[in-house]
């Protein structure tokens, strides 16, 4: 709670500091030399409300939309003893790392591959494809583990999401600001909101959008390296670096959108700016040189 106050207080701030500055630049005069009603006040507000409302939509919808996208099955009586050891595993981490016991999921996929999601540290859900339960040994399968329970006990599923609101925000913000400079200014439209301001605002959301993401990815990158420490921490360094350098040997396959940041891989994207995941080998460097294996 005291994160998501801290997000919400520092994007009030950035917002009135930015809605200053565009006082101080003289594009409020402008667009009302111009005809234009822009209330920049108002447009803060509404673009706080879009842009942290469907984030913590999709937050507290997580675990649901990950069960339905990926057919993950929730173990709740183990049948089999790989199903009653990953409940141990799990359990005992979460014992480690503090927090409550999440639930626990297997999706039927051949690939290896794993994720964590949920609302809150203590309201959440682990799972972990087929493909890796059986490719893995319990070692690496440990150390997967392990990295998705420390995704669980940072809150990075609230960071990320408080951090794709803020972006959100000023995708919304900037975007209708554009639409109302090109609208009245450019086009000197005076009568309502013409074709001009709606063909902006959604070109603008678009490519602002797309810029937006860089930012959300950036930080996921760099939570990935953290999660790598806490599952070399649970598991041991060796079988991290081990699950990882599994996984650098096929190509993965990737999740849902709306889940790839929380996986433990994930396919890069056209530029290494969109992936949600450093390289395996940049990964693998920095668990061994922690470990002192390389200077």
């Amino acid at each position: 709670m005291k994160r998501i106050m801290l997000f919400l207080m520092t994007n009030i701030a950035i917002m009135f500091v930015l809605s200053i500055t565009l006082r101080l630049l003289g594009v409020d005069s402008i667009l009302a030399e111009n005809g234009s009603d822009l209330n920049i006040q108002a447009l803060v507000i509404l673009s706080g409300v879009i842009g942290f409302g469907g984030s913590f939509i999709s937050l507290l919808m997580s675990k649901w939309m990950a069960k339905r996208m990926t057919g993950a099955v929730v173990i709740t009586n183990p049948s089999s003893n790989i199903e009653k050891w990953l409940i141990s595993t799990v359990e005992k981490q979460a014992k480690i790392v503090g927090i409550k016991m999440p639930e626990v999921a297997i999706f039927p996929s051949p690939a290896m591959n794993a994720f964590a999601t949920g609302a809150s540290k203590n309201n959440s859900l682990m799972a972990v494809s087929q493909g890796l339960l059986d490719s893995m040994s319990q070692g690496e399968v440990e150390a997967v583990v392990g990295h998705e329970m420390s995704h669980i006990a940072n809150g990075d599923m609230v960071t990320l999401t408080l951090i794709q609101g803020v972006v959100n925000t000023f995708v919304v913000f900037l975007s209708r600001v554009v639409g109302h400079i090109v609208d009245r200014v450019i086009l000197k439209n005076n009568q309502g909101h013409g074709i001009g301001y709606f063909v902006t605002v959604i070109v603008a959301q678009i490519v602002l959008s797309i810029l937006a993401s860089t930012i959300v990815m950036y930080f996921s990158r760099k939570r990935e390296f953290v999660a790598d420490t806490g599952g070399a921490d649970l598991a041991g360094h060796q079988n991290m670096i081990n699950a990882l350098k599994r996984l650098g040997q096929v190509e993965p396959e990737a999740l849902p959108e709306q889940m790839a940041a929380f996986g433990i891989n994930d396919k890069g994207g056209i530029m290494a700016l969109f992936s949600s995941h450093p390289p395996i080998e940049d990964r693998i460097e920095a668990l061994e040189k922690r470990a002192g294996m390389r200077p």
